[in-house]
């Protein structure tokens, strides 16, 4: 009995402008390449709020701005260098908690596949820093191919 192929056309890469997110992009990019398929890129970014006892300490505008920018900036620079490799490539920045970011660009550009970078954190690191590539292999209904980083 002959199974239908997976149509993969539309390849979501997250990005963080570390390493490991670059080696993801660029597997993608290879990837799409055979597949002809499209990469979106996307970033997100969140404006930090500092929680105290008595209150809470939140960005002025002038930080989140900057900050906006230079998520804005990294995003263009990746997509920049890659765009002669002859693969469509768009890119999407989001403001908000990654993974939940993640999986929302994902359902909105109808992603057959999501590459993502994982950094390999272990003990404490990974308590602290969390894992957003777990977090969005958990949550996504979206394929997750994960592409290793250096071990820390």
């Amino acid at each position: 009995m002959l199974r239908p192929m997976i149509s993969i056309k539309t390849i979501l890469v997250p990005v963080d402008f570390t390493e490991t997110s670059d080696k993801a992009l660029d597997f993608a990019i290879d990837l799409a390449t055979k597949l002809e398929a499209s990469v979106t890129v996307m970033h997100a970014y969140e404006i930090p709020v500092i929680g105290f006892p008595d209150g809470a300490l939140v960005a002025t505008v002038d930080i989140a701005t900057r900050i906006q920018e230079a998520a804005q900036k990294g995003l263009e620079a990746s997509v920049a260098q890659r765009k002669d490799r002859g693969v469509p490539i768009s890119s999407v920045l989001r403001d908000g908690v990654a993974w939940e970011e993640i999986r929302a660009v994902a359902e909105e550009t109808h992603a057959d596949l999501i590459v993502i970078g994982t950094h390999g954190r272990r003990g404490i690191a990974r308590a602290l820093l969390g894992s957003v590539a777990e977090n969005v292999i958990r949550t996504v209904k979206t394929p997750v191919l994960t592409i290793h980083g250096p071990r820390e």
